[in-house]
């Protein structure tokens, strides 16, 4: 028995850490590519995800049912995905900050008195952050 409650505790905590990754990926994709959204979409994502509204909460905000405001979120999501597909915007920038990453530490590391240098390299990962 104490092996299964165990069980349970460990597929839940998995349960929960893949809902956690799920929503960071949905919320930076949100924020790459929401200006290609209605103002519609827009405004039930931000709540959503940003604001952390319930369905409930959103549907009586905007006057629909919940499953309207469940299909649109659901219908924004795959929305979101299809552009991440063509157009890798979140995928490429996520790589470009772990280059910025390993250059940044390689820079500390061997060139810790390069004030031009290390305010270079500043400067790049700043330019993501814009």
């Amino acid at each position: 028995m104490g092996s299964l409650k165990a069980s349970l505790q460990q597929l839940s905590k998995g349960i929960l850490i893949m809902e956690i990754e799920k929503n960071y990926r949905i919320n930076s994709l949100f924020e790459f590519y929401k200006s290609l959204l209605t103002d519609k979409q827009n405004n039930y994502m931000q709540l959503y995800y940003g604001d952390d509204y319930s369905l409930g909460e959103i549907a009586e905000e905007f006057s629909i049912s919940r499953q309207a405001v469940y299909d649109n979120i659901k219908r924004t999501e795959s929305i979101i995905e299809v552009y991440e597909n063509k157009l890798h915007l979140y995928r490429d920038f996520v790589a470009r900050n772990k280059q910025a990453d390993i250059i940044q530490t390689y820079v500390k590391s061997n060139y810790p008195n390069d004030e031009t240098l290390n305010k270079l390299v500043a400067h790049l990962e700043n330019l993501e952050e814009e």
